[in-house]
């Protein structure tokens, strides 16, 4: 009768077993003739609480089930431990229904929650990896400039500083496909209608983009054309090296110009610049005067505004209504929009931020064409994280040395010795400084009355003791306001 009694109201029974199993072991002290049977002195009153059970907080150990008189105790192999709690660590009756209920109710919950955790882990995982596919099958890799190169490799100059990296990119003036609303397109050729030398310092603590006059008379290598037949040397204007033998040709072109080996280069169509330029949701600029350029497709006001990516494109590209209509001035404006450019992109966290970042990576992607070393995501992430810490100030555009061409003022040429000594500090991976033009006429003009002082026998061999000034050349950072120029 001892054992009924137990096992009617003394331990419950484990949750995680179906209704009416007991485990291997206990006492079963309802008699199978009489199924439900309990000895009525042992029957709890409707709302009453049995005396030894009432609830106990859980942080007093040693208290619940610890009453003396408690019937059955052992059988059901229900003896205490030292500390008053069941051996079996069971719970009081009446303790029983809540605790088991909830334990019913929360395990389940935790398996959902813990299923759906690892549904949104793979759904993001997933979702990346879709993203980091697209971006990357975006890019469009340009192996045959890398083929014709290798041929030539013998005449290509050697790398001075390894960890330093000198890119050409180069913007393209084609009319075909998506460019044809810009200009007529006459049969798909192309000359480089933007060519920069971006020379990223080795500490990565400085950019130098250095922009190619695309009338500039150079010595144009032999190059390989797209029907495989050899082009003779011959001196002409820059631009005309990409249209006679495409990327490999103003690479070597380059190269034999300026002493300095290319690492990597990027062809960028219009649409490329126009989306990168929407995708940080405009570039700001000021206007002394209004711009109406029918063949820009630009009609601006005067003032400070923000232009969208078509608006930026014409105002790139605009020649005839901006200043003296001459080459050299859009280049610098140019220039003075992509230090703008890279500025927006810095100060709102865009290189920073991967929400942000996206639509820019997207839209430089599509129209981007790269050597097999610049040709994935990942390399491209590289190089911009490179870049990311660079000081906006540190970060400087320039025109090589130029001057008009003594046989064609519609041509240019180089001014020398300042243009040698630029590729030399560029080679070398050594500083050069920029100045705005009015600036450096005046330090000119100081270093033309230091000579003169020099000259005199009192200061003789002052010049040997000083350090080697920094050479400075006209140009602008990604640190300049445009409203303030």
């Amino acid at each position: 009768m001892d054992a009924d009694v137990t096992d009617s109201a003394g331990t419950p029974a484990d949750p995680d077993l179906p209704a009416g199993d007991t485990p291997q072991g206990r006492s079963q002290g309802r008699s199978q003739e009489e199924p439900g049977a309990t000895d009525p002195k042992e029957e709890p009153e409707p709302g009453a609480v049995p005396e030894n059970d009432a609830p106990q907080d859980s942080g007093d150990e040693g208290e619940a089930g610890t009453g003396e008189d408690s019937e059955g105790g052992g059988g059901d192999g229900g003896q205490h431990g030292s500390d008053g709690k069941s051996a079996v660590g069971a719970q009081t009756w009446a303790d029983h229904p809540k605790d088991g209920s909830a334990s019913r109710r929360k395990r389940p919950w935790l398996r959902w929650a813990a299923l759906g955790a690892s549904f949104l882990v793979m759904i993001s995982a997933g979702a990346g990896w879709w993203l980091y596919k697209k971006l990357d099958g975006n890019i469009t890799t340009d192996t045959s400039a890398a083929a014709e190169l290798k041929v030539y490799e013998k005449e290509r100059p050697t790398p001075v500083v390894m960890d330093a990296q000198n890119i050409l990119l180069i913007g393209s003036d084609s009319r075909s496909g998506d460019n044809r609303e810009y200009g007529r397109d006459d049969g798909g050729s192309q000359r480089s209608d933007t060519t920069i030398l971006l020379h990223l310092a080795a500490d990565r603590k400085s950019a130098t983009a250095v922009s190619l006059p695309r009338d500039l008379m150079v010595e144009v290598s032999k190059c390989r054309t797209g029907d495989d037949k050899e082009t003779r040397e011959q001196f002409t204007q820059f631009n005309s090296a990409f249209e006679l033998g495409g990327t490999a040709c103003t690479i070597r072109t380059v190269e034999r110009l300026t002493g300095i080996r290319i690492d990597h280069h990027m062809v960028v169509d219009f649409n490329g610049f126009k989306d990168m330029v929407d995708a940080v949701d405009g570039v700001e600029i000021c206007l002394k005067e209004p711009i109406d350029d029918k063949d820009a497709r630009l009609e601006l006001p005067a003032g400070r505004q923000t232009l969208n990516g078509e608006e930026a494109l014409g105002y790139v590209r605009a020649r005839k209504t901006l200043g003296d209509g001459s080459d050299t001035e859009r280049m610098e404006r140019q220039q003075k929009f992509l230090g703008a450019l890279v500025n927006k992109m810095q100060s709102n966290g865009v290189l920073l931020n991967p929400t942000r970042l996206y639509p820019v990576l997207d839209a430089a992607t599509k129209s981007l064409t790269t050597d097999p070393g610049l040709d994935s995501l990942r390399d491209l992430y590289d190089l911009v994280r490179s870049m990311r810490d660079v000081p906006t100030d540190q970060v400087q555009f320039l025109t090589v040395p130029r001057q008009p061409y003594r046989q064609n003022p519609n041509r240019d040429e180089l001014v020398e010795p300042d243009a040698s000594e630029l590729f030399k500090q560029l080679r070398e991976d050594k500083p050069v400084a920029v100045v705005p033009a009015d600036e450096l006429k005046e330090k000119g003009e100081e270093k033309e009355k230091g000579k003169a002082q020099d000259e005199k026998p009192d200061d003789a061999g002052s010049d040997s003791e000083s350090p080697t000034p920094t050479p400075t050349y006209s140009g602008s950072s990604a640190a300049d306001d445009l409203c303030e120029q």
